[in-house]
């Protein structure tokens, strides 16, 4: 495939920001769209292609922005629209494409549309919202479960029905079995397409329509003893969710950005392996141009599982397009979910980030994992992700991936803000601090321009086929391949040296932490190299 400036987003390298945590311009200890324009060379550097923005969008701010009160409004919180206009002027001088965060399965409780649905059963917007009439003893309609605990159903004395919603009790779900609702959000984007963004990323794409007849989600299976911290998890969702009725409406809305030469990527939200195939189903025909998933958001570091996700998808979906990513922002830090414990966490992190870029499609990056980030522990008297508390401490919530980029380790809270930040920079975290790594040949920042430079030079990795080598764990080898450039990606990971053999006619090409001698290429714990061609590598004894 050649990659065109239309199709910037095959190979794209996508930087998220979550706008809480990046940096805070005028000390409340909140981070604010000024605060991101100012660091925006920080995220060019990088070599990105784009940054993606987490909701700014008018809100109570009871899930942390989403929950949108105002789709076409400017929290306070964060500045206003003068300061968007100005953040994406910026954006686009540095050469970074703007993609937005909507989330669209559901509003606020308190949007104005919810306000005139909820009023009565006949007014313009009666049907905005998913609907429905208790059972005979007063019951919900059927069994469908939220994501944060307890019923997806929430009961509203003036229409004397149950209101819908997969998240929280104050994020009612829309109706997009409504034509009106549809045509709404494409408005909705239609506004946003002409402040100059270059694209959407669509929260919970895959939660739009609903089983218009509302029938019971069927029990899933679980080991015996074993039953889910959630209980939402003892469900296979499959009328409450990723409903056949959700193509057309993602059609729709492609069809509109493909006018405006803007890209969509989803955030595809399914149980096992019918993530993958979801993935795929969304992003082939004339639907999204991007998906991803939480298949590689997890606990789960080996061979075996990188090989199967990626295989899978194209298996499954030749015709579609992933994006992948090992962090975001609502799941822990994955240097802090695939470091052994006393392990070298920023030898991993520099590891991800190459393993990241011998993946074919698009990358995300998670503001902070260029510093090697981890995970902060956060004490239950300093949560503010609240949606979740019902499970802790098995479930400790998402703060602990949201706190404060750390800019400076001289400056009180890392350079974050002058205030009281909303959650804490601890000592672990200040150790990451951008500062000390700038220009220290070796650090994970070093590792990440040097490795994301190398991706954006080499026409295999960012347009290559893809093709894995039979080898046994703890390695990970594939081939990336165009025309004009054959790379063979290995990868040990463990935190044991590795020695491979086979390697006489190639030699290594690009930044890694490898030997190779006279056909032997040695791997230290989470090493990895890039040869200049094909490999026929065998695992050796060391």
């Amino acid at each position: 495939m050649v990659k065109s400036q239309v199709e910037w987003w095959r190979s794209g390298v996508i930087y998220q920001v979550y706008p809480r945590s990046f940096q805070d311009s005028d000390g409340d200890g909140v981070g604010d769209l000024p605060g991101i324009t100012r660091r925006l060379d920080h995220v060019a550097s990088l070599g990105a292609d784009a940054v993606w923005l987490s909701p700014f969008f008018t809100s109570p701010q009871l899930d942390m922005g989403y929950d949108v009160s105002d789709y076409c409004g400017v929290d306070p919180l964060f500045g206003t629209m003068a300061d968007f206009d100005a953040l994406v002027g910026r954006a686009h001088e540095l050469g970074l494409k703007v993609v937005i965060d909507l989330v669209l399965s559901h509003t606020s409780d308190r949007h104005a549309w919810f306000t005139e649905s909820r009023a009565s059963r006949k007014n313009p917007r009666a049907d905005w919202y998913v609907w429905a009439d208790p059972r005979q003893d007063g019951s919900p309609p059927n069994n469908w479960s939220s994501v944060f605990g307890g019923p997806a159903w929430t009961f509203d004395s003036r229409r004397r029905q149950y209101y819908m919603h997969n998240f929280l009790p104050q994020q009612p779900d829309l109706n997009y079995h409504n034509p009106k609702v549809v045509a709404a959000v494409l408005d909705v984007m239609r506004f946003w397409l002409k402040r100059g963004v270059d694209g959407f990323r669509l929260d919970t794409v895959n939660y739009y329509t609903h089983d218009a007849r509302l029938r019971d989600d069927p029990a899933s299976e679980w080991p015996e003893g074993q039953f889910p911290v959630n209980p939402y998890d003892a469900k296979l969702h499959l009328f409450s969710k990723t409903r056949p009725e959700n193509l057309a409406v993602l059609a729709q809305m492609r069809a509109l950005c493909d006018a405006h030469g803007a890209m969509l990527i989803g955030e595809v939200g399914e149980e096992g392996d019918r993530q993958i195939t979801v993935m795929g189903e969304y992003t082939s025909g004339h639907r999204l141009n991007l998906a991803y998933s939480f298949s590689l958001l997890g606990p789960e570091h080996d061979a075996a599982h990188f090989r199967n996700v990626i295989e899978g998808f194209f298996t499954g979906a030749p015709d579609g397009w992933p994006s992948w990513a090992f962090s975001n922002h609502d799941v822990p830090r994955h240097v802090s979910r695939w470091t052994p414990k006393g392990g070298d966490s920023d030898a991993v992190a520099r590891q991800a980030i190459a393993l990241l870029c011998s993946f074919p499609g698009a990358i995300g990056i998670y503001q902070g994992e260029e510093l090697g980030q981890t995970e902060t522990d956060i004490l239950f008297e300093e949560v503010r992700d609240t949606a979740r508390i019902a499970f802790w401490p098995e479930d400790k919530g998402r703060d602990g991936c949201r706190t404060p980029m750390v800019w400076e380790a001289g400056a009180p809270h890392g350079g974050f803000t002058t205030g009281t930040p909303w959650l804490p920079v601890k000592p672990p975290q200040m150790a990451h601090a951008a500062d000390l790594q700038e220009g220290r040949p070796g650090s994970v920042l070093t590792a990440y321009r040097e490795t994301l430079a190398f991706r954006r030079q080499s026409a295999a990795l960012r347009e290559g086929g893809a093709r894995f080598l039979d080898l046994p764990e703890p390695v990970l080898a594939l081939e990336r391949v165009t025309v004009s450039e054959h790379l063979t990606c290995v990868f040990n990971l463990s935190a044991k040296p590795v020695r491979l053999t086979g390697t006489r006619d190639a030699h290594l090409a690009g930044p890694g932490l490898a030997t190779l001698e006279k056909g032997v290429l040695d791997l230290p714990g989470w090493g990895f190299a890039w040869l200049s061609s094909a490999a026929a590598l065998v695992l050796a004894v060391k």
